[in-house]
């Protein structure tokens, strides 16, 4: 297998999930500032979304998105616990925080800095609205401290016991901290929470 790598929090959170699972796989650097993810053959041979993170498997197929990535490995590598669940409730438990993660805290905050801080890097690979920026920060905030809310005690997102929703949140916070989106001190469970994540080895990958 290969895995096409970049800068950025959607590489990361695969290499963080791939380290908590205890799995290396060749890395193939994609230099994402200077567009190559976005032109041929890199468009035509593995991802024509255009985008980074992928895995290539040994027969030729390339698998995009992150959470397929990482859904496939979790399958593949039986040997260590699962990242996703044990069971069939357990694996929609996952799913179900993971997509509200992406869809209400990581889509809102990451076109936010598209929009804005990033605007020069996306204007001419992504449409960009630029009015929109600030509305789409406040949205991940106000989801972050519902989130918060949520949270409590629990030490992870999902429960007791670490998943792929953990591993994309501490992703995106760690990037969106760096790209003047930090986190309210007010979000003091995730705050926590945050802490925890950044002390596991994986976060170093």
């Amino acid at each position: 297998m290969k895995f096409y790598n970049s800068r950025g929090p959607n590489p990361r959170m695969v290499r963080m999930f791939m380290a908590e699972k205890g799995i290396d796989i060749p890395k193939v650097e994609i230099d994402l500032l200077a567009g190559e993810n976005r032109r041929e053959p890199y468009t035509t041979k593995v991802n024509p979304a255009g985008q980074c993170p992928a895995l290539e498997l040994d027969d030729g197929t390339v698998i995009a998105e992150i959470t397929a990535i990482c859904e496939y490995l979790d399958e593949i590598k039986k040997d260590t616990p699962s990242l996703i669940g044990d069971t069939p409730a357990e694996r929609a438990n996952t799913r179900m925080w993971t997509r509200r993660i992406d869809l209400n805290i990581i889509e809102p905050g990451a076109n936010g800095f598209r929009f804005s801080e990033g605007l020069k890097l996306f204007e001419n690979r992504v449409r960009c609205i630029p009015e929109a920026a600030e509305g789409l920060k406040a949205t991940a905030r106000d989801k972050l401290a519902w989130l918060d809310g949520l949270m409590g005690a629990k030490p992870f997102v999902a429960g007791n016991k670490i998943s792929m929703a953990d591993v994309l949140l501490f992703s995106f916070i760690d990037f969106m901290a760096n790209v003047k989106q930090p986190l309210d001190p007010a979000n003091k469970n995730i705050g926590a929470w945050f802490e925890r994540m950044k002390a596991r080895p994986s976060a170093a990958a």
